[in-house]
């Protein structure tokens, strides 16, 4: 008798895995035509997985094992390995007060007179202040990526790296008619002419040297931004204008005994560079970390201590290069951006979550595609030329919630073709699963 009532009790508890995975059989079979040999995907390298949150367990896989270009969706990457190092705030800066002057090093935190994300009064904070001393001397870092693309320089998205960014280490193109102006006003007098045929502001690649030709220059209806050069020098020069006080380089070691002053709470950030895919934000995220764990500035040495210690469980060692995913040598799997998503749902609350990521049709990045009179998608977008991801949740009309990541490289056509044979994917997976 006792046997044949754990026989029973174990049929019970098998059922209700057993009934759910005859109900989604035929809606697999389906999806696996979708993304098979004759499809659409049978053309170029495909990526994907549908993971189960509830039940954690993976649905549908199709090449999860395999590494793509993840582009941006590198970023949950940078997000995640905030999430687990940094508080609810940045620190703004380090300090330490000498008499009448004090001393200052950087952070890497992006925020200051970065107008998407809020400021804190650095004004007020120096007023008690007569000089200060900036030092850069926990910086060990450079300002472009590894494996970032050398002519990206004179693009907004590509702004340099530095250990106390101002302005978003971004020129600011002013425009009326015929004629551009720069700001802030260090780079007032660096706008020369010039014969090139170019349509916009562009920038001398070695230094802060900016240029236009008036017949050829268009006028985009809106201030444009042009990244700056960035260098201790540089900052000290911005600064020193913007606080109305000297600025003044300096060698000072960081000492253990110091002060910090409080900057913005990081889910300003964090919605900012998920929603916009701000690679200058997310950048600085991964220097914040390398500040955090270190005390110093180096970003190729936060991944390596996030990647042993918060990731050593991953079935696929990541390749990942730099915060932003502009690095061509960032390669992911579709399972590894799967568990990074597993992850990130264990620490952050639904409706903060699904707040922080675009949602289809509604914002950030997804505004224009998923549309849908209630938002399924919440997810992180990835492009570059020919590759195209997207990584977060699907909710289904069942009411379940999904990890997933769609991954493509090396398609011959725009992305705008991917992104719509997508949506027929994502579209089945939410009436069927």
């Amino acid at each position: 008798m006792k046997d044949a009532r754990n026989f029973i009790l174990i049929c019970c508890l098998c059922l209700p895995f057993q009934l759910w995975a005859q109900a989604t059989k035929p809606a697999v079979k389906a999806l696996e035509n979708q993304l098979g040999e004759n499809s659409f995907f049978s053309k170029h390298l495909t990526g994907f997985m549908l993971y189960d949150l509830d039940e954690q367990q993976t649905v549908y896989e199709k090449n999860s094992e395999l590494y793509f270009a993840p582009a941006s969706t590198t970023k949950l990457f940078t997000f995640y390995a905030a999430l687990v190092t940094l508080g609810d705030s940045t620190k703004r800066l380090r300090y330490l007060p000498k008499g009448k002057d004090v001393i200052i090093w950087g952070t890497g935190d992006p925020s200051w007179k970065y107008k998407p994300v809020p400021d804190i009064d650095m004004k007020g904070f120096f007023a008690n202040y007569d000089d200060i001393y900036f030092s850069d001397s926990n910086w060990e870092d450079t300002p472009y990526g590894y494996g970032w693309q050398w002519d990206d320089f004179y693009y907004s998205y590509a702004a340099e790296r530095s250990p106390l960014p101002i302005y978003g280490n971004l020129a600011t193109v002013k425009s009326l008619q015929r004629s551009p102006s720069l700001a802030p006003p260090l780079f007032a007098n660096a706008l020369a002419i010039t014969t090139k045929a170019i349509k916009d502001v562009e920038r001398d690649f070695r230094s802060n040297r900016f240029y236009y030709n008036p017949n050829t220059y268009v006028y985009r209806g809106r201030d444009t931004k042009v990244p700056f050069a960035t260098s201790t020098e540089t900052f000290a020069q911005l600064a020193s204008q913007e606080l109305d006080k000297e600025v003044i380089p300096t060698k000072d070691k960081l000492p253990e005994n110091h002060f910090v002053l409080k900057g913005i709470p990081l889910n300003c950030l964090y919605q900012e560079m998920l929603h916009e895919s701000d690679n200058f934000l997310a950048e600085h995220l991964l220097l914040m970390v390398a500040d955090e764990l270190m005390l110093k500035l180096n970003a190729e040495e936060a991944i390596d201590f996030v990647t042993k210690n918060y990731l050593s469980d991953l079935q696929d060692e990541p390749i990942w290069l730099d915060g932003s995913g502009l690095s061509r040598y960032n390669l992911f799997t579709p399972r590894s951006m799967v568990s990074i998503a597993e992850k990130i749902y264990q620490i952050v609350p639904d409706t903060t979550l699904f707040r922080l990521l675009p949602q289809g049709g509604r914002t950030g990045t997804l505004k224009n595609a998923y549309r849908a009179p209630t938002p399924y998608i919440f997810a992180k977008t990835g492009t570059i030329s020919n590759n195209h991801s997207l990584a977060g949740y699907i909710k289904t009309k069942k009411g379940k919630l999904y990890a997933f990541a769609f991954m493509n490289n090396n398609y011959p056509y725009k992305a705008r073709q991917v992104i719509n044979e997508m949506e027929k994917v994502l579209l089945f997976v939410r009436d069927n699963f």
